[in-house]
């Protein structure tokens, strides 16, 4: 009697530059485009300060990534990590509950692609936001190591256009014209850090693929590091291009600050060819890595025996989790029937996107404190008190950011509140015996 073949394993196919553009390439997506606006309206000259403060949080959300993603990589780590250190309801709460933050995230990037576009040339919105969600999942059905060439490319192209963007404007750029940043009373800069949070979101995209990277012991918090100095760096340059450009209140009146500030050096045909294509390297590189930490949250569930265990399957040829890369391709397109609010859809993605940090955060105090065989493995060298803090700061800080913005849409919440009590149902039903 022959013994039964082992099970097919994910392909360890990312090294530490798909590391980097998977996070980076997350983050530097669709809210460059958008958010100076907003936030110039709000703090002015100020929106330069507000953004390293906006950093702060996303850094104490990478440290603990980093730490848990050098320990114990695993894919869909953000469903992994809670159900393995807190509680199986609590890993499948969070997970379930992304599927709304994904879908919402998908539906947003694909709509203001197709906004970007039609500028340039008329297109049905359904119909094309349908084709770009399709060929971003068909990329990850074949392979993750095509993806991340794809996502490798995309970011290189972007960073090209990004630079052009700097560099043509920087002679131009006035002291006079963007005022005075250091001198925005603080309450002003501190208002506008909410909104400077989504620049950074899904910096550590990566550690939902950590069983596909090589030597993740030291890619991971490497590779995470380097992509946020990479993401401060490109929003710390173009924020302050732009707003040497066009001024404060240039900036709060224009509904696409960035081809404002390209159109005073270029004119405009030159300056939307330039933003057109840079929005749309952007936001397909942001498509590509949403669709592969998607569709691996959803494996991870299903391997585990929480969501069907059809979605544990890898292909024989590709690697991938082919059947979760199907259902979440379908959630996507399901997500074009969401309200088309960007407010609504970004309040929808980031509250489930702050209870995962929360609850990864807190993942992180479980392992140094009771784990000390895992926390022998993690490459970050911190002493178990010093993870303990930072993963106390990470809860307090999600937590504080998902309440936000309860006043500007409620809906959202009550999106996301019905599909926790479908959540919880599935659970008691069927999850839980897993």
């Amino acid at each position: 009697m022959s013994a039964p073949a082992a099970p097919i394993q994910l392909g360890k196919s990312v090294g530490l530059v798909g590391v980097v553009t998977f996070g980076a390439g997350t983050a530097i997506g669709v809210s460059i485009f958008t958010i100076l606006g907003p936030t110039a309206q709000v703090a002015g000259a100020g929106l330069l300060p507000a953004i390293g403060l906006a950093a702060l949080p996303m850094l104490i959300f990478a440290l603990a990534y980093a730490y848990l993603g050098s320990a114990l990589p695993v894919s869909g780590a953000s469903y992994e990590w809670p159900r393995r250190f807190i509680h199986p309801a609590v890993g499948f709460l969070i997970a379930w509950m992304r599927i709304v933050a994904n879908v919402g995230a998908m539906a947003i990037l694909s709509q203001v692609l197709v906004g970007y576009l039609g500028m340039v040339v008329p297109l049905p919105p359904l119909p094309a936001m349908a084709a770009l969600i399709t060929l971003v999942f068909a990329l990850n059905y074949r392979g993750v190591a095509l993806a991340a060439k794809a996502q490798t490319a995309l970011m290189a192209l972007l960073l090209v256009v990004l630079t052009l963007l700097v560099a043509l404007g920087l002679p131009h750029v006035r002291v006079a014209t963007m005022g005075a940043p250091l001198s925005v009373p603080l309450p002003q800069v501190l208002a506008a850090v909410p909104l400077m949070i989504s620049l950074f979101l899904g910096i550590e995209s990566a550690v939902e693929i950590g069983e596909e990277v090589r030597n993740p012991a030291r890619t991971m918090p490497l590779g995470i590091a380097l992509a946020i100095a990479l993401t401060a760096l490109v929003y710390g340059a173009v924020a302050a291009t732009a707003l040497g450009l066009v001024g404060p209140a240039g900036l709060a009146a224009s509904k696409a600050p960035l081809l404002d500030a390209a159109r005073v050096v270029m004119g405009s045909p030159a300056a939307t060819i330039l933003i057109v294509g840079a929005a749309t390297l952007s936001i397909v590189k942001s498509m590509n890595a949403l669709a592969l930490t998607f569709s691996r949250s959803l494996f991870a569930m299903g391997r585990s025996g929480a969501l069907p265990t059809a979605l544990g399957r890898v292909h024989p040829r590709f690697a991938t989790p082919h059947v979760a890369v199907l259902l979440a391709w379908a959630c996507a397109m399901a997500g074009m029937l969401l309200p088309q609010s960007l407010v609504f859809l970004l309040l929808a993605v980031n509250l489930p996107t702050m209870l995962k940090y929360a609850a990864c955060s807190w993942s992180a105090t479980v392992v140094a404190r009771h784990h000390p065989e895992i926390h022998a493995r993690a490459a970050l060298g911190m002493a178990p008190a010093t993870v303990t803090l930072i993963g106390l700061i990470g809860v307090v800080a999600a937590l504080a950011i998902a309440a936000f913005g309860v006043e500007a849409d409620p809906r959202p919440y009550l999106l996301v509140g019905g599909w926790l009590v479908l959540g919880l149902a599935w659970w008691f039903a069927f999850a839980r015996r897993s």
